[in-house]
């Protein structure tokens, strides 16, 4: 069972990040979150609670995450996690009912578990080996029917990658982007997230897949004059006849796909980097 209690106080685990924030960055991600777990947040006996792990050096994105939150959950809580005090403390005068600052780390000292963790850009630092015990770690704080949403995207949320995990390990991997400034798919393999980002090399799953969606998308070509949108949709329809695409056309349209983590697994070889 995750822990429920006050959790002692100790010296956060982890290491401090760039700390790179902007308003907006985390829309993509969190415009999934509010569709994939929605109906768990809804579902939720009391205030859903929501963490905004490693938010960086401004809060925007834990402010705008209790935001879109509450367009699904009215009374849906977040806080915001950082490793370095002296951001928690510039994040304080932003506070309000449902939304608070605290000093922490992968411990996530929260006297309840989070129905939601959302850790972006905090694993990128970290070497790949050290990402499964992160992961079990957050998970392992989760309360029952909680989700882990662990990804990279750039400075201003163009092009994005992120997996979700639940308490049994990794679940979906998410591509989304900003279809007018890619020129093609493969453009967002430099935001894989770390477990996956040295595996872009010829013989793992996920180089593969991305060799296949720029194919997709280059047969696409003709569907370009009417938008990138029309674009995509028709590429990734070509994709999901060679991969298990997990969403369809409605989500495509967003400049979304997902397909299951097992498709894109590493395949096991040490990686470089």
């Amino acid at each position: 069972m995750p822990p429920t209690g006050p959790v002692p106080a100790r010296r956060p685990v982890g290491t401090v990040t760039r700390g790179t924030t902007h308003p907006n960055r985390l829309r993509r991600m969190d415009r999934w979150i509010a569709r994939t777990h929605g109906p768990a947040l809804r579902r939720c006996d009391g205030p859903p609670l929501a963490v905004d792990l490693g938010y960086g050096a401004a809060p925007w994105t834990a402010v705008e995450l209790l935001l879109r939150l509450r367009r699904v959950r009215g009374d849906a809580e977040v806080a915001g996690l950082e490793i370095e005090p002296e951001r928690v403390a510039v994040a304080k005068p932003y506070e309000r009912p449902g939304l608070t600052f605290r000093h922490g780390g992968f411990e996530v000292p929260l006297p309840r578990a989070p129905l939601l963790i959302r850790a972006a850009n905090v694993l990128r630092q970290y070497a790949e080996d050290e990402v499964p015990a992160a992961w079990e770690r957050l998970c392992g704080r989760l309360a029952p029917g909680g989700l882990l949403v662990e990804g990279t995207c750039d400075e201003i949320g163009r092009r994005h990658v992120w997996v979700a995990l639940g308490p049994e390990g990794p679940r979906t991997v998410t591509f989304a982007a900003r279809l007018a400034s890619l020129e093609q798919p493969s453009d967002l393999a430099e935001r894989l997230p770390k477990a996956l980002i040295h595996r872009n090399v010829p013989g793992e799953p996920v180089h593969a897949f991305l060799r296949d969606f720029d194919r997709a998308w280059a047969t696409a070509a003709p569907y370009a004059p009417y938008g990138a949108r029309q674009r995509w949709v028709r590429a990734v329809a070509a994709l999901a006849a060679r991969w298990p695409v997990a969403d369809g056309p409605r989500r495509w349209r967003y400049g979304e796909v997902t397909v299951p983590w097992a498709a894109l697994a590493p395949a096991g070889r040490p990686a470089r980097g």
